[in-house]
């Protein structure tokens, strides 16, 4: 079993530090960033304090259901998942709570569901079949029957081509990402025309410096490889998923281009299928740990049966500064 040394060390904060917040003390002063920190590296050394453990036999089981196939391909995972339970501490502590990912059509057992992405109708009755809690992210339901997280992406766009073209005065904007349909579902191509669509009205569009191929690794490499070899690479680069982000990235490096003086670059991140290796890079993040806090805090509630009338939520996407733009 881990112990809370580890768990201080992988978090790298105190002893006293990860004890008072693993033991919810409200008078610690720390960020917000700390707290998650240290519940994430709990949750990673599968720490529980001694504490929780006393508690453990009377929390209830709660099994949460994550609907994500409008936007992330069945055969990739998704890895925020893994960090969910460390926020769900942080609201509450009466839960041992589990995050199951959904199939259209098979039926799973859950207390209550976040969905993501355009529904169709069928879908929609799928989901309120299993439970009648059910969160709806960005989603295209008008009836306002069922609450509700909306990002606005859009804004989200505009902030970064705002920071990219005004603030650090970069002459060309381009795209390294992919697209994916299968059947109904399509990945990619919204971020991809948002974009387009923004350079267009500062007439700063140009058809040569988008590459688009498939979400992948191995696409991004080729395509970012490829663009720098025939001269079309933008000064900045909006990298359209981690998966094409780490492909992308290491073409440069193999290229001896250097981030951000020779290439800049932003990576736009959904919902995370890779554990990030660069940390500290400028990000677009479309689902900012705020996003996912306003969803749980929500299923809470509806679970609890702690109120009737539905909620809309409206949040900004999360534009992070960071060292590669």
């Amino acid at each position: 079993m881990a112990t809370i040394k580890e768990v201080a060390e992988l978090a790298g904060v105190s002893l006293t530090t990860v004890s008072r917040v693993l033991s919810r003390d409200d008078s610690l002063s720390v960020t917000q960033e700390v707290r998650m920190r240290i519940f994430r590296a709990a949750n990673r050394l599968h720490y529980v304090p001694p504490r929780q453990r006393k508690d453990a036999a009377v929390k209830k089981q709660l099994v949460i259901g994550v609907a994500d196939w409008q936007i992330i391909r069945p055969d990739r995972p998704n890895v925020r998942l893994s960090s969910l339970a460390c926020m769900l501490q942080l609201m509450t502590n009466e839960y041992e709570v589990s995050f199951v990912r959904l199939t259209f059509g098979k039926e799973q057992a859950v207390d209550g569901i976040i969905a993501f992405g355009l529904l169709r109708e069928e879908e929609i009755s799928f989901l309120l079949s299993l439970t009648q809690a059910v969160v709806f992210v960005n989603s295209n339901q008008r009836t306002y029957e069922n609450d509700q997280v909306q990002v606005d992406f859009a804004r989200g766009q505009e902030m970064m081509v705002e920071y990219l073209a005004d603030y650090k005065r970069y002459a060309s904007i381009g795209y390294i990402g992919g697209c994916y349909e299968c059947g109904e579902v399509k990945i990619g191509t919204h971020r991809l025309e948002g974009l387009k669509k923004i350079l267009k009205s500062r007439d700063m569009y140009d058809e040569k410096l988008f590459h688009v191929g498939e979400i992948s690794r191995e696409s991004g490499y080729a395509l970012a490889k490829r663009a720098a070899e025939e001269g079309t690479l933008a000064e900045a680069i909006l990298l359209g998923s981690d998966e094409v982000a780490e492909g992308a990235l290491e073409a440069f490096t193999e290229l001896g281009l250097r981030i951000p003086k020779d290439v800049a670059v932003i990576i736009y991140q959904d919902i995370q299928t890779l554990e990030s290796k660069w940390q500290t890079g400028t990000c677009l993040e479309m689902l900012p740990d705020y996003v996912w806090e306003n969803a749980l805090e929500m299923l809470i509630g509806r679970v609890e049966q702690k109120r009737t009338q539905a909620v809309t939520v409206i949040v900004p996407a999360h534009l992070r500064i960071g060292d590669t733009a």
